[in-house]
């Protein structure tokens, strides 16, 4: 989901460019236009765990801090390395996830070492070749803090990077501090549990594809469960957010979490869209409308929308690159279905997919997290059967999820 930037500006402490540059040739009706991550909905400001200082910098006070952050983590518009060095901190390494540190670079793309410009610190990058922090990368760090806003779904590769954080911390006596962020989606409990056969990194843990849970809910039970290697616990912090914030809090991002999620209504479409990406069906990448876009080669011409994917900033090589896609433009689409995730889209495209042999692809089973919706599927069962199949394990997970809860539901 950074390179280092050259230079460090103002406008980058401000906003992210835009995803891509211009609308790729599309038929059909326009997108409406959805609340983009810069034109907040009319919702009450939620204090982050970050804006809490009071709670944790005495923590921090005389000790070497090591940063798990992103372009998401920031006080106000500043960058939070700048607001803790300002305060006396002393930052010894920043730790880049997938999109590095700026949350610049592509998806998948390899981030590398390096040191950022304007402070001087160290930049270590968790994603690449090394996922989880080695002695070496730690040795010069005492408590780690992590900072990056979710959008609670499993297969988004921010939570898998807390994991082997809180890992790494344990096996090397290290503390770490969450500094909790909302969850967008943090009314979304659905999907399949992830199967041990089927653990990636777009999936560590024993989580539905939608947990509803924060950070700083799902670090506590990561701990409290014994998911990390050997049952491990590490010297864990929570600052939470502030009293008034529930999981049904509407809440917009007011920076883009990664390249491909430029909208609150893309962000919303995302647990349920994402599961397209282990098949041949465009997601939109490589258009201005990643994620509010479905469609594919293999989809009958008569799909009442259009497009071409074309590289752009967020993706230099999409998939179905140059290749027209029919399908569906969901900037009006519902983002739940009767507050469940929205399956009828992957039942539709694969019943209509004129190269249903092609239509999975291997991935498809480390982002459903089972082998089984792909055989459930092809064998066309309804989807109240599929659903009825997810629910022993559902409830299951409910009931464990309420262990861990730092807010209210509603």
């Amino acid at each position: 989901m950074i390179g280092i930037s050259a230079k460090f500006t103002l406008s980058l402490l401000l906003a992210l460019p835009a995803c891509g540059t211009a609308r790729p040739p599309a038929s059909g009706p326009a997108p409406a236009q959805a609340h983009t991550l810069n034109t907040p909905p009319p919702v009450a400001r939620v204090v982050v765990g970050a804006e809490q200082m009071a709670s944790y910098l005495p923590q921090l006070k005389g000790k070497r801090v090591g940063l798990v952050i992103n372009q998401t983590s920031r006080v106000g518009t500043a960058f939070l390395v700048d607001t803790l060095r300002a305060r006396g901190v002393n930052v010894t390494a920043i730790f880049a996830p997938e999109h590095g540190f700026r949350g610049e670079e592509a998806d998948g793309a390899t981030i590398k070492d390096g040191r950022d410009a304007r402070s001087g610190v160290a930049v270590r990058s968790v994603y690449g070749k090394t996922k989880k922090p080695t002695p070496e990368m730690l040795a010069d760090v005492d408590v780690l803090v992590f900072d990056i806003q979710d959008v609670g779904a499993r297969f988004y590769t921010f939570i898998s990077t807390l994991h082997y954080v809180m890992e790494a911390a344990a096996e090397q006596n290290k503390a770490v501090l969450v500094l909790d962020r909302p969850n967008p989606n943090g009314d979304l409990v659905d999907g399949p549990i992830l199967e041990p056969a089927h653990k990636s990194f777009v999936g560590m843990d024993p989580l539905p594809i939608a947990h509803g849970l924060t950070v700083g809910e799902l670090a506590t039970m990561l701990n409290g469960e014994k998911w990390l290697t050997g049952g491990r616990k590490c010297r864990l912090t929570v600052v939470p957010m502030a009293k008034g914030y529930t999981h049904a809090t509407a809440y917009h991002l007011p920076v883009r979490p990664s390249p491909n999620l430029p909208t609150d209504h893309a962000v919303a479409l995302y647990p349920s869209i994402c599961l397209f990406e282990g098949t041949n069906i465009s997601v939109g990448r490589g258009t201005a409308t990643p994620f509010e876009v479905i469609g594919g080669p293999t989809q009958p011409g008569t799909r009442p929308y259009s497009f071409t994917p074309q590289p752009n900033a967020g993706s230099p090589s999409p998939p179905l690159k140059g290749q027209p896609c029919y399908g569906l433009n969901l900037a009006e689409a519902a983002t739940r279905d009767a507050g469940r995730l929205v399956l009828s889209y992957l039942l539709d495209f694969y019943q209509q997919s004129t190269d249903k042999t092609h239509f999975f692809g291997k991935y498809f089973e480390e982002l459903s997290g089972t082998a089984a919706l792909r055989q459930q599927i092809i064998a066309g069962k309804t989807e109240a059967e599929i659903r009825a199949s997810w629910e022993p394990g559902l409830g299951r997970f409910k009931a464990l999820r309420k262990k861990y809860l730092l807010y209210p539901e509603k």
